[in-house]
């Protein structure tokens, strides 16, 4: 199906879906001011990205049923599945807004972070609440009759929790005022990336169509997940790769990652194979606000051929889900086509 129409139709459901939120605020009697606000947190934090999680829904529920074109949907059918894939969206903004507060971060998205638009300051707080919140009127409102009702219900808090672990300890383990490198290591630096991305960026899309498509038998959830959490960990070590190593033409940004004290997947592997020498130039630059100081790091990260590790890397991941997807059993309706798709989005990419 085209990206670009998939994308158009997608972004179609959402001002429904902020007419809906807008109707309930109106039924507990919220002022009109309290409302429009609420309607443009709603407007200025959901629909402004990629939209990769919330078009994956829809896209993995169109490969399970064997739908080749939209026109296969039935129309409350389609738009029942996008408003899964704005549950996700609103979910990412949740988290984004909080997280942008508590990095102290200037730019999203290619404007001021939420709190920092005029007049908003820490009301931010509570606006990343009415965005989580947000999701479970729509689930109430949309799916309360369905059998998996509680399914869906059940996997958002838990992915939720899931990645709040992570952000936890990616806070404890690299804050940006604090620089501890004998804090990082490559299983924190796992437990962060899988806990804080994998699960509700790569596990939840497909779950979540997998429960509206009735294939929700445990064993395929498990299929799903045994291939999505690598896959997701996969994703972020190579956003790691390309931070460091990337071109900022091809990436679309500078990466910042080591002037940030970032835990990343770069740092931690120099850190296993460094000598001591090369550590203690890293305990003295790494983190630091100074380019001159983060080139030191990419010296030694270039010495240490950590680019040449990664490919390595990246090779023997991808044999591994491939071989995992090839071995995957269709026999109650999961299809490895599902897994492939998000292989091929990922393996190799350079932005």
């Amino acid at each position: 199906m085209d990206k670009s129409t998939a994308r158009s139709k997608f972004l179609d459901v959402f001002p429904e879906l902020v007419s809906d939120l807008e109707t309930v605020t109106k039924e507990y009697g919220m002022p009109q001011d309290a409302i429009e606000w609420f309607k443009r947190n709603l407007n200025y934090n959901t629909p402004g990205g990629k939209l990769n999680r919330g078009l994956s829904v829809v896209d993995t529920y169109a490969l399970l049923k064997g739908y080749k074109s939209f026109d296969d949907f039935e129309p409350e059918e389609y738009k029942k599945t996008a408003i899964l894939g704005w549950a996700v969206e609103l979910l990412q903004a949740y988290f984004l807004v909080a997280d942008d507060m508590m990095d102290k971060s200037i730019t999203r998205r290619g404007q001021p972070c939420w709190y920092r638009v005029d007049g908003v300051n820490e009301i931010a707080i509570n606006d990343s609440f009415m965005l989580e919140a947000a999701i479970y009127v729509l689930l109430k409102k949309y799916f309360r009759k369905d059998s998996y009702y509680v399914d869906l219900l059940e996997l958002f808090h838990e992915v939720t929790f899931q990645t709040e672990l992570g952000q936890l300890l990616d806070l404890l383990t690299a804050p940006e005022d604090h620089v501890d490198l004998s804090k990082f290591s490559l299983s924190k630096h796992s437990f962060i990336v899988t806990f804080k991305t994998a699960y509700y960026s790569f596990y939840l899309p497909v779950a979540l169509a997998m429960y509206m498509a009735g294939v929700s038998d445990e064993k395929d959830l498990k299929q799903a997940q045994d291939v999505l959490i690598p896959l997701g960990e996969y994703f972020q070590i190579q956003d790691d790769y390309l931070d460091c190593f990337g071109k900022p033409e091809d990436i679309g940004k500078i990466g910042t990652d080591i002037l940030d004290n970032k835990c990343s997947w770069v740092i931690n592997t120099a850190l296993k194979i460094c000598t001591p020498e090369q550590r203690a130039i890293l305990d003295e630059n790494y983190g630091r606000k100074d380019s001159a100081k983060e080139a030191k790091c990419k010296q030694i990260f270039k010495d240490l051929k950590i680019d040449q590790l990664y490919l390595e890397y990246e090779e023997k991941v991808a044999t591994e889900l491939r071989s995992k997807i090839a071995n995957v059993d269709e026999s109650r309706g999961f299809k490895g086509e599902v897994l492939t798709s998000f292989l091929n989005k990922i393996y190799k990419r350079q932005k």
